[in-house]
């Protein structure tokens, strides 16, 4: 079994520690249908499609305008 030879100072601990909130947030991808910003290989929340213009697919179902304003 693998065991230390020496003890881990506190400042190699820290810095270990700090490198994990360094990560980037997602970015966003602009949708190919609508144009709304979306994460990637995610469907788009406001047109419900997923995939690039030749294969797009309905994957969510999304209240149009027009019903939501009439509620």
């Amino acid at each position: 079994m693998a065991v230390p030879k020496r003890r881990q100072s506190k400042a190699k601990s820290a810095s270990r520690r700090a490198e994990w909130m360094k990560i980037n947030p997602p970015t966003n991808n602009a949708c190919p249908q609508c144009g709304e910003p979306r994460l990637s290989h995610r469907a788009c929340p406001s047109c419900g499609q997923y995939g690039s213009k030749d294969e797009a697919r309905m994957v969510l179902k999304v209240k149009s305008e027009k019903t939501a304003e009439a509620k």
